[in-house]
């Protein structure tokens, strides 16, 4: 397929595609509770920093991580009977104490009202993934792809390229917001822009990648507008 326009002579990005978990919402630190609380059912708790090799990955491999650390050879039927109970866990805690990080309501609200076409795209399987999205404001974003809606979860590049595809852009010309090195290198892989939020110094940033914090006094989005968003979309590009 070709494109009419090249990244460089964007104004403004195609599309956006946004990560969800510790990007959008506030949810990292209730995935944190809920991979220790799987790490116990398997029988031994993953250390703070086994913990973070499962930030942005799939469940099956974060059942692995957990499984390798409790010296578990998983048998037939652990992968469903364990996912059920830790997303069951996960719902009650996004039920309870889910927050949107500041400034996103306000920014998803100014972008969609300029016609810029936004999506969701989260390796969070669907049955749990939803209740943020409807939280969020499903109504800001023209679809949402989910971790078990691809071939392959972050971080293969699947469902980035499959999200350029559904807005009919071509990749180059698509922004991305990720906060976890498995999300940010699955949207550099794809070829998209990619500003990148992590949480501390901890995050290894991929090539490819602008922090927020390079762009703004801050590693967060409270305050952005879709201006700022433009305006760093450009600088961007215009050296790749």
């Amino acid at each position: 397929m070709s494109y009419p326009d090249s990244a460089s002579k964007q104004t403004k990005p195609a599309a956006i595609f946004w990560d969800m978990d510790g990007t959008l919402t506030n949810s990292e630190p209730l995935w944190a509770e809920a991979t220790f609380y799987l790490s116990e059912l398997l029988g031994k708790r993953l250390t703070p920093t086994q913990r973070l090799a499962t930030v942005g990955a799939t469940f099956d491999t974060t059942l692995s991580i957990c499984a390798d650390n409790a010296g578990v050879t998983l048998q037939s039927g652990d992968s469903q009977r364990y996912r059920k109970l830790m997303f069951d866990y996960v719902k009650r805690l996004f039920a309870s104490k889910l927050e949107v990080f500041p400034g996103i309501a306000s920014l998803l609200e100014e972008l969609e009202a300029d016609d810029i076409p936004m999506m969701v795209t989260t390796n969070t399987e669907r049955n749990v993934a939803d209740a943020a999205i409807q939280a969020l404001g499903r109504e800001h974003f023209v679809d949402t792809i989910c971790g078990d809606e691809v071939p392959a979860g972050k971080p293969a590049p699947d469902m980035y390229r499959e999200a350029a595809r559904r807005v009919g852009a071509d990749p180059a010309n698509c922004l991305v917001f990720e906060d976890s090195a498995t999300g940010m290198r699955a949207a550099v892989d794809a070829g998209c822009i990619v500003i990148g939020l992590p949480e501390d110094n901890g995050v290894e940033v991929p090539a490819g990648v602008t922090e927020v914090s390079l762009l703004r006094d801050s590693r967060h989005l409270e305050g952005a507008t879709a201006l700022d968003v433009y305006d760093w979309f450009r600088k961007i590009s215009a050296q790749q």
